[in-house]
């Protein structure tokens, strides 16, 4: 059980979960470390992870501490902004696109794309030495639509780290119609890729319904919320779309899925993705405190 990332400024600014002398980043870090045996590193997705920061990381959590990373934007068919990247990859881009503002993965070519593949997995092998990477997230754009051409992408990027454990998470429900849900959890069986189960607000063309699945030997639930209001909301950030305290009784539905996710896999990591204030700690306690009464296993 975690959260999605421990650094928000909504987080730190809400004063209700760091104590008063965790006021930097390697003391927060720890004490949040205390608190849960799981984090998701949501950075990644925007800019590349550096090796020192997973070096910093391992230092400063516990031996059985788990990093889940969410995996570069580039790599999930997202826009990323080129102010990100490193300048010498900036400098890397083809001439023309150099000045583009935001970039596809079918912008910058195979040579650029090789290199930012291998950069991303040579930033997490401090965490994978260590034993402390989970699993890379692949969270696919609602544009991310079922077909050969995504099936193969899938099956790319498992490929392109093959250190690591990947997970896909998609947000259009078409991967999940009646007609086509049974090929969709196939293909990530074939291949040993866990899918992410979500809970999130439905009736949107981007809602994935909460199917309770294990596809590989670690089962993963991320949790968004259900505000309604800001699922497909333009113009506002992660921490408005994803605003949302939960009711007992809504996290309450999940206990028998978790449950018979348990019996199925070795490890079953549960993020709590609701990120504005200290939403994610006081959701993911209430959700730790439903499993324990629900029983020891």
């Amino acid at each position: 059980m975690g959260t999605a990332s421990w650094t928000d400024r909504s987080l730190i600014q809400a004063g209700t979960f760091y104590p008063r002398g965790a006021n930097n980043a390697e003391a927060r870090l720890r004490y949040y470390a205390s608190q849960f045996p799981l984090v998701e590193v949501d950075s990644s997705y925007y800019a590349l992870p550096t090796v020192d920061n997973a070096v910093r990381w391992v230092e400063r959590t516990p031996d059985d501490f788990v990093f889940n990373v969410k995996a570069f934007g580039l790599f999930t068919t997202h826009p990323i902004e080129a102010s990100r990247l490193p300048r010498d990859l900036r400098g890397a881009l083809p001439s023309s696109i150099q000045d583009k503002r935001r970039l596809y993965l079918k912008d910058v070519g195979q040579e650029f794309a090789a290199e930012t593949w291998r950069r991303f997995d040579e930033a997490l092998r401090p965490l994978d030495d260590a034993g402390k990477l989970g699993v890379v997230v692949f969270q696919f754009p609602r544009w991310f639509m079922p077909g050969k051409q995504s099936d193969d992408h899938i099956i790319r990027c498992r490929d392109s780290l093959p250190r690591y454990r990947v997970a896909v998470e998609f947000r259009n429900a078409r991967w999940f119609l009646p007609e086509r849900a049974g090929r969709t959890l196939d293909l990530l069986r074939e291949t040993g890729v866990p899918l992410v189960c979500v809970d999130e607000p439905q009736g949107f063309e981007s809602s994935v319904p909460p199917v309770a699945e294990a596809t590989a030997d670690i089962a993963l639930v991320r949790f968004h919320g259900r505000n309604r209001a800001t699922w497909e909301k333009r113009g506002i950030t992660a921490n408005q779309r994803f605003d949302y305290y939960y009711a007992r009784e809504e996290l309450g539905e999940w206990l028998d899925p978790i449950r018979r996710l348990r019996e199925r896999v070795s490890a079953v990591h549960l993020v709590m993705n609701t990120n504005f204030s200290d939403q994610g700690p006081v959701n993911a306690r209430l959700l730790m405190d439903l499993l324990a009464d629900f029983g020891p296993d």
